[in-house]
């Protein structure tokens, strides 16, 4: 077997790292070139007073999310990796169930519109984006996307900075069969092609 000699690889800028490891720019550089799927998470917070049946609804919440993957096929269960501390992460610590679209490559401004920081509510952002309920979680599925996966989550595992949420999948479903995925690649949204 011919092995091909090495060509010195183009450090990223450095800056202040780890006790060990790469830092924290080199870190995002590299991964950077990883080609990731962009999905949009969904879930409905509980009723501000669950024994009050006349009490308004919880509030929808969504974020953009490319760390998302298939984890098992039996029983059928994903994971998504969530900022410690976020809205989200805070979220689905109290409430296990939630959803995830499967964005199309025509579907960037939904992924820029839940990517944005400091937002205080998700109820504009969901007001021109059709959508329907999960039949298992009541959390919004995206109209146009090109999968929908209801989940409940198994187990939170604390990684880092992040959590990864283990959810089983309750239900899944095809809306669009048009288009190809939104892909995240060298820090923006692109098509496949």
């Amino acid at each position: 077997m011919k092995t091909l000699p090495a060509t010195p690889a183009t450090a990223a800028p450095r800056s202040p790292g780890h006790a060990e490891g790469v830092s924290n720019d080199e870190f995002r550089a590299a991964l950077s070139r990883l080609a990731a799927g962009v999905v949009l998470l969904t879930a409905r917070e509980a009723p501000l007073d669950p024994d009050d049946a006349g009490a308004p609804p919880g509030e929808d919440a969504g974020m953009t999310a490319t760390a998302f993957m298939s984890v098992s096929l039996d029983p059928p269960l994903v994971m998504v990796s969530l900022r410690n501390g976020s809205r989200m992460d805070d979220l689905l610590e109290e409430q296990p169930l939630w959803a995830v679209s499967l964005l199309s490559e025509s579907q960037s401004h939904i992924a820029g519109r839940f990517a944005m920081k400091g937002r205080i509510s998700d109820r504009l952002l969901f007001e021109d984006i059709p959508y329907i309920r999960g039949e298992h979680t009541d959390a919004p599925l995206v109209g146009g996307a090109l999968a929908t996966l209801e989940c409940r989550t198994e187990q939170r595992v604390v990684a880092g900075d992040h959590t990864l949420y283990i959810g089983r999948v309750l239900g899944a479903a095809l809306p669009s069969a048009d288009g190809g995925p939104l892909m995240y690649f060298r820090g923006r949204y692109r098509g496949l092609g």
